[in-house]
């Protein structure tokens, strides 16, 4: 029987890990360790709770009695210094250690810092935790011109929220499109003059060189000459796995900690999951991935071996009056097929991604109810040999997948 597991992080990973663990092992002594003051929330409901009651209880992942009744000892506000491998020891903030017999990593990532001059003015925000939240929330009350940077996902649903809300809102992107990792130029072209229909504005193809005020912010320099002026900034640019902890570690690192199909890392004993895991080169800083890696990461540390079966990323958008899906291969170089069909009266758009006689990736704005349909058929890889896919449209090939 395992004595003690020790786990980092207190996002999604680490708790599904620990209902895991327990479907199996109800004696081990379990430690999650945080470092935010809050037990384990729910982060996907930030960003639509900053003009709501955003209190720690209201987004909880369990209730606070689910870690008594399940024997789990949770440390909060508590940073891990160091991780002794050789020792099997956590070295935290406080002085004192704690022994593992096993040790998961669940500490997820961080919004990556975007190299502005003035990024650390009073005025510019990030959105990552509670406090991240709180924070905005309480500038929101006197804001009015708002520049967002970043026209990903996270840096879009922001900016309808804060429009929802009547606040100005300047959208800009580095890269020459929206949502660049998920859609092509075209589906980025009509989700750009959606957003614009509202009255939000986007600038892409745009470098903030820096972050204009002296004590605070009073507006951006866009491309070195033209200045945009905004009372708040909030940057959404990516991310980047906390690893900064394994330096003085044996555990291989790249861009997160490398972690095989059971979540295990190269230390014996050692697991990682979530946002901070790389599993086949890639960290996915998805909410469902992190679920499933958690779970897998659980039942391997409790002696139940499970494989982890890489999930293909899907995107999910509903906002600015139209729905949007994503998944999979988009990359127009790769598939051997691509079935477009498009109405721009109606603001729709499907593209169809297929190779070998399967389709691998996919992009749907507007009518998104085929998209659990298309979902499935990436997923299953359903074969579409005997499909004349040169002569075919997008809604006869939903036809040939209903009857797969």
């Amino acid at each position: 029987m395992i004595k003690r597991i020790v786990i980092i992080g207190s996002g999604i990973a680490g708790v599904t890990a620990i209902k895991a663990i327990r479907e199996t092992d109800l004696e081990s002594e379990v430690y999650l360790i945080g470092e935010e003051e809050y037990y384990p929330y729910n982060r996907v409901r930030l960003s639509k709770g900053i003009f709501s009651q955003l209190e720690e209880n209201n987004i909880l992942l369990q209730k606070k009695e689910w870690y008594e009744q399940n024997n789990i000892k949770i440390l909060v506000n508590t940073k891990v210094l160091n991780v002794n491998t050789d020792s099997q020891e956590v070295l935290l903030d406080d002085g004192s250690k704690i022994m593992y017999d096993r040790l998961l990593f669940a500490n997820g990532s961080s919004n990556r810092i975007p190299p502005i001059n003035g990024i650390g003015k009073n005025g510019v925000f990030t959105l990552r935790n509670l406090n991240d939240a709180l924070e905005i929330k309480n500038r929101l009350n006197e804001s009015k011109e708002i520049v967002v940077i970043g026209g990903g996902i996270q840096g879009l649903e922001m900016a309808w929220i804060l429009h929802q809300h009547g606040k100005e809102v300047t959208v800009c992107e580095l890269l020459s499109r929206l949502m660049p990792t998920q859609l092509d130029d075209d589906a980025s072209c009509i989700l750009k003059e959606t957003i614009q229909s509202h009255g939000i504005k986007i600038l892409t193809s745009t470098a903030v060189k820096e972050i204009l005020g002296a004590d605070k912010v009073e507006g951006i320099l866009i491309d070195g000459k033209v200045e945009l002026k905004c009372d708040t900034v909030i940057y959404s640019t990516g991310i980047k796995a906390n690893i900064d902890l394994l330096e003085k570690t044996n555990i291989q690192t790249a861009r997160g900690i490398l972690v095989n199909n059971k979540m295990e890392t190269n230390i014996k004993g050692v697991y990682a999951a979530g946002d901070i895991a790389e599993y086949n080169n890639q960290i996915s800083g998805l909410w469902n991935i992190a679920i499933a890696q958690g779970r897998v990461a659980g039942y391997n540390i409790a002696g139940r071996e499970m494989i982890y079966e890489n999930i293909i990323p899907v995107t999910t958008l509903n906002a600015f009056g139209i729905s949007l899906f994503s998944m999979g291969c988009i990359d127009e170089t790769k598939p051997t097929n691509i079935l477009v069909e498009e109405n721009n009266n109606l603001k729709e758009y499907k593209k169809i991604f297929i190779k070998n006689n399967k389709v691998v990736g996919a992009i749907v704005i507007g009518d998104t109810k085929k998209s659990p349909l298309l979902k499935s058929s990436i997923e299953k890889e359903i074969n579409l040999d005997e499909v004349d896919l040169s002569n075919i449209s997008v809604n006869e090939l939903f036809e040939k997948l209903k009857n797969k």
